[in-house]
């Protein structure tokens, strides 16, 4: 006869296996969410057009490695910056709110303090709470400090103060001062017996500049706003002295920023990662390393594109090799869109050809027109995304609530959407609308319809010879039928342009007078 067991000790045994298993299943599960949670690389293209990437068909120069990520994963024809210039899109991104909202968001100096509040959350803090380790390599021009900066010593305020581990980084631009890496918060190779100072403001006394010693520019010559101080025979906004042990060679950078990023992935192989590869091409000045030089035929800018092209497939190598291509999703996009001429003489417009960085799109860099804001948009994450295009309309400002949909993480309300199954191609059903800014200029993005309001000013911006979107009438595009905006629409379809004013007003509220410009709808 079976002993009937103690009443105390079948519960005491039950419970224990219970809770044994229970424990085992819970450290099962959380090792499984973080073994697969996926390594996320944003590569960040600087003033890439629509028509600059071959697999959207429209121009003529190759990019076979940026083509794979489209080929591989999801072209999107309908992918967004905020901005038509890059600091306000680099905010929008990392932040996920409307750059507009925030009236110092502009094109900034290379010293401007940090434009972005660290009590905010960004895209490397909310995924640092998932357990990322976070990095940043190439292109900031997001300021750093808090105003007046010693660049000899440990700086402020930086990447590293808004959710970054890493640190790598170029202050600005490449056509403004300093001209110097930043690693975290120390200028790279900086030497206390030759300091660095930068100034916007005035020139040191003594030192050269484009217009006292034009002799200086071996490499390239300034055709509009960059005749301050001289670095690597090339003219620079702003003036700059001393701190030669820390200068750049910009012939280099590319291979610089390319062995950071492939570094932070060696080092980082067996943890989730994200890496905000922020490439300076194909920005002024255009200084291919010489492996690149006269490849493309159509100058150095068409030569620094395929430098950039042959980056993205170095980073695509290496994932492969440390056996993480399957766990990485890849997004490619760029700041803002096209532009030929941007302050130096450099064959962009004598040698482009039959190439058409716009794709077809009207406007570019600076103009709020499709082609200053409409982008390459790719996402690849190799083994999970079907290859396919879509007409989804996104934005990089979406990131922040999509990845963290991704990663299982909760964000305040922001503008950003959560955007994760477009980006993984599970549906193609993205933003209803959009605003888009340039140079504190909106516009509204509803449908397959854009809405411009009145704007005084330029027509063209005769230096960089782009059209800017400025008319003193309403403009009203449907970009489904007329992609290239040929046909305004706005005085046939006034109750549309209607509709349209009042959806922007819902957004933007006070950001533009409305009044200013009333409808005389017929």
């Amino acid at each position: 006869m079976k002993k009937i067991p103690d009443f105390a000790e079948y519960y005491s045994n039950t419970m224990n296996k219970t809770f044994s298993f229970l424990l085992f299943l819970f450290i099962s599960t959380f090792a499984f969410a973080q073994k697969n949670k996926p390594n996320i690389i944003v590569i960040y293209a600087d003033d890439l057009g629509y028509g600059d990437v071959s697999a959207y068909k429209k121009g003529t120069l190759s990019t076979p490695n940026i083509d794979k990520l489209a080929n591989g994963g999801i072209r999107f024809t309908n992918g967004y910056s905020t901005s038509a210039t890059c600091t306000p899109s680099r905010l929008a991104l990392l932040t996920g709110n409307y750059p507009w909202k925030n009236d110092k968001a502009k094109v900034l100096p290379g010293d401007a303090p940090l434009l972005i509040d660290t009590s905010l959350i960004t895209v490397p803090k909310m995924l640092k709470k998932s357990g990322y380790q976070t990095a940043v390599v190439g292109k900031w021009h997001l300021g750093i400090g808090k105003g007046a900066i010693d660049w000899n010593k440990e700086l402020s305020f930086s990447p590293n103060d808004v959710g970054f581990d890493y640190s790598y980084i170029m202050a600005a631009t490449t056509d403004r001062v300093p001209t110097v890496y930043i690693e975290n918060r120390k200028v790279v190779g900086i030497e206390e017996s030759d300091p660095i100072f930068v100034n916007y403001d005035k020139n040191f006394s003594g030192e050269p500049t484009a217009l006292t010693n034009p002799e200086l520019m071996t490499r390239q010559k300034w055709h509009h706003g960059h005749n301050y101080s001289v670095h690597f025979g090339i003219p620079r906004i702003g003036y700059q002295k001393g701190g030669k042990t820390a200068l750049w060679n910009d012939e280099e950078m590319s291979d610089v920023f390319l062995e950071k990023s492939l570094n932070f992935i060696e080092n980082n192989k067996k943890q989730p990662f994200f890496l905000f590869y922020a490439l300076h091409q194909p920005h002024v000045p255009r200084t291919p390393h010489p492996r690149f030089a006269g490849k493309s035929g159509m100058g150095p800018r068409g030569d620094v594109i395929l430098e950039a092209d042959w980056c993205v497939g170095e980073i695509l190598k290496k994932l492969e090799a440390e056996g993480i291509d399957k766990n990485t999703l890849i997004i490619f996009s760029s700041d803002n869109g096209p532009v030929l001429n941007d302050g130096y003489y450099d064959e962009a417009v004598e040698k482009l050809g039959n190439h058409t960085p716009a794709g077809g799109l009207r406007g570019g860099k600076y103009s709020l027109y499709e082609a200053g804001t409409r982008v390459p948009f790719l996402a690849y994450w190799k083994g999970t995304i079907k290859p396919q295009v879509s007409d989804a309309m996104v934005c990089q400002m979406d990131f922040l609530s999509s990845f963290a949909a991704l990663v299982g993480q909760q964000v305040p309300l922001t503008d950003s959407q959560n955007l994760l199954n477009a980006f993984l191609g599970k549906t193609k059903k993205g933003r209803s609308n959009l605003v888009i800014e340039s140079s504190t200029r909106l516009a509204f993005r509803s449908g397959d319809w854009v809405m411009i309001p009145p704007y005084k000013g330029a027509a063209v911006a005769k230096e960089v010879n782009v059209e800017l979107g400025n008319s003193i009438d309403y403009q009203l595009y449907n970009l489904k039928s007329d992609l290239g905006e040929k046909n305004n629409l706005a005085k046939s379809n006034p109750k549309k342009v209607e509709q349209m004013v009042n959806d922007m007003k819902q957004i933007v509220g006070d950001k533009y007078n409305f009044n200013a410009h009333p409808l005389e709808l017929k």
